[in-house]
Parts: structure tokens; C-alpha cells; sequence
């Protein structure tokens, strides 16, 4: 588990030089490596997923509003007999009211997928976020107990408090997520 991290090393020359440790190196690999990580997963998406994100993300756009405006606004001038030169075909707009009912449900179906898709990735960074969340306590955890143990080596009065040994405790994510079903259905204290 350790290859992932770097070491941090405050000694950097205040230079702008980075060297491999420096905060700022640290950011711009985890940039990169999320961003890597991301345009993997995109290029290894199903031909369907990919069409289903291009659909949705054109019929998200400006210019799907532009096309569909001036599409409709012809239709109606054309079907209204305000352009003498076409012959309307859709006086009642039958067909136009259709082929928009069928749209609306092609599209809506696109943007579920997406959304699926995205609900999927988002349920795939909380996990990340709850694991790195879990060793980031574990560490602070363990730091605590070495700060306290130096703390009464030294003879501080605050290492005595009480609260501190609370705190020593490691959290058990399995009673948390217990404690908050509880509170959800209303049996908490």
C-alpha cells in the first residue's frame, strides 16, 4: 500500500524549483493520474455508452436549442401557410407534436444512461474518498498516540486530558454506518 505514496519533504529551495516530493509535485501527479484514470475509463466505454454521452451532451447544448428552434419555427411557418411557395403538409401539427413525443423519449432515455453512467463514477470516487478518508483517521490516529506518548515523556500536563484518550480510539466505519441507519429510521437517540 505504501508504493502510492510520496514522500513530502518541507526543505524544498524556495526557488520554484520542484523537486519529486514537493506539495506541489504531489498535486499535479494526482491531477494527472485522476485525469489519466478518467480518459482510460472513456476510451475503454462501450460504443453505446459513447454515443448515449454524445447525444446527450449535443442535445445539452446551445446549438440543439438554435437547430430545434429554427426547425420548429419553419415547420409552423410552412404548416400556418406563411410561406406561399411550400405547400403546408401538417396543418393540425399532428406530425409535429409526434415527432417531438418520440425525441423526448430517445432523449430522455440517452440522458438516463449518462446519468447512470455518472452515478457509477460518482459511487466509485465516494469510495475512494471513504477509503482515503479511513487511512487519513488511521494515521492521525496513530500521530496522536505517538504526539501523547512524547507529550508525557515530557512531562506536558495536557497529555493527561481525558478527552485525548477518546480520540486515541480508532472509528469503526461499521458502527458509524449502523448509527446512521438508525438515526435515518428514526430509532436513534
Amino acid at each position: 500500500m505504501a508504493e502510492w505514496k510520496q514522500e513530502y519533504r518541507p526543505d524544498s529551495p524556495s526557488t520554484g524549483a520542484l523537486r519529486p516530493g514537493d506539495f506541489a509535485s504531489v498535486l499535479e501527479r494526482n491531477i494527472n493520474v485522476l485525469r489519466d484514470k478518467r480518459q482510460k475509463e472513456e476510451n475503454q466505454a462501450g460504443l453505446q455508452d459513447r454515443m448515449a454521452n454524445a447525444i446527450t451532451r449535443f442535445s445539452g447544448s446551445m446549438l440543439f436549442v438554435y437547430v430545434h428552434l429554427a426547425l420548429v419555427v419553419g415547420w409552423i411557418a410552412v404548416n400556418a401557410g406563411l410561406i406561399p411557395s411550400i405547400a403546408p403538409f401538417d396543418p393540425s401539427f399532428v406530425i409535429l407534436a409526434t415527432v417531438a413525443s418520440v425525441e423526448a423519449i430517445f432523449l430522455s432515455t440517452f440522458v438516463l444512461i449518462s446519468q447512470n453512467r455518472a452515478a457509477a463514477e460518482a459511487d466509485r470516487r465516494a469510495e475512494l474518498d471513504l477509503q482515503t478518508n479511513l487511512l487519513s483517521e488511521h494515521e492521525i490516529t496513530r500521530l496522536l498516540s505517538l504526539t501523547i506518548a512524547i507529550a508525557a515523556r515530557l512531562g506536558v500536563e495536557e497529555a493527561q486530558d481525558p478527552s485525548l484518550k477518546e480520540l486515541q480510539k480508532h472509528v469503526a466505519p461499521e458502527k458509524v454506518l449502523d448509527r446512521i441507519a438508525e438515526d435515518e429510521n428514526g430509532n436513534g437517540a
